[in-house]
């Protein structure tokens, strides 16, 4: 069997922000995936780019779905964003073979609650995982939060929420579940800083009205900058959550991927 990427038609096309923007493709009959994994995609080559670039993107549809969603960022001279922005629909991305990736449900030991703790567009694999009956089957409580620098930013993940009650196959298992705590770093909002900040202070935990970190029932899935996992991962571990895989589930899980 071939390991070359299969050629998808964008379906939809949507921006976000000058630097925010989301995209839905075919999804090929025999393509399978965990919901919170990545995948490489790319676009056909040039002629000034003699092979294809891919780049690895978290799917942020369910598995379920029948389309695939991403949800990206645009740098101006990214190799791959700077030319995916630009995407329209009918046109061809390439899609590789075999998803991975360590946000998966699989990786964490069972718990009580399940926090998602996103920046930017690292909410793209928790939007995939809270269309997904397994991570209401799973946990008590799931908590999502997205942290953005301007409140525009927060468009994606705010609307992916208000749409769940309505989703036909998680909309009755959601209820009130389900909690999304946003936060901004630049500008004035109900809940204002650093998600680190957050919860070494403790206000998350007061705004959700849930107790402090406790391996015994929380876990957790990290999702953003490099920076910004490294430093929510050390403030995890001093909980005394444990970094988990799939070949070894413990309390807590970090992306592995990034984008260019």
């Amino acid at each position: 069997m071939s390991n070359a990427p299969t050629e998808e038609k964008v379906l939809s096309v949507e921006h976000f922000t000058d630097r925010l923007f989301r995209f839905e493709i075919s999804r090929p009959a025999s393509f399978r995936f965990r919901s919170g994994e990545f995948i490489m995609i790319g676009l056909p080559k040039t002629e000034e780019q003699r092979k294809p670039i891919m780049r690895a993107y978290s799917v942020a549809s369910p598995s379920w779905d029948d389309k695939l969603e991403f949800y990206s960022i645009k740098v101006p001279d990214g190799p791959l964003t700077s030319r995916l922005q630009k995407i329209q629909g009918g046109d061809t991305i390439l899609l590789g073979k075999k998803p991975v990736g360590t946000l998966v449900l699989d990786a964490l030991l069972p718990g009580k609650r399940l926090y998602m703790f996103s920046t930017g567009t690292g909410i793209a694999p928790f939007a995939s995982l809270i269309r997904d009956p397994e991570t209401y089957e799973r946990y008590d409580q799931v908590i999502l939060t997205h942290t953005c620098r301007q409140k525009a930013e927060l468009s994606y993940g705010l609307r992916l929420v208000n749409d769940l009650k309505d989703d036909p196959l998680v909309g009755e298992m959601v209820g009130d579940k389900l909690l999304h705590v946003a936060s901004l770093t630049r500008e004035d909002y109900p809940l204002k800083g650093r998600i680190t900040t957050l919860i070494e202070s403790g206000e998350l935990f007061n705004n959700a009205g849930t107790p402090p970190l406790n391996p015994e029932e929380d876990r957790v899935m990290i999702c953003g900058s490099k920076d910004m996992i490294d430093d929510t991962a050390a403030i995890v571990e001093k909980f005394g959550l444990k970094e988990g895989s799939n070949s070894n589930p413990a309390e807590f899980v970090v992306e592995k991927s990034f984008v260019g």
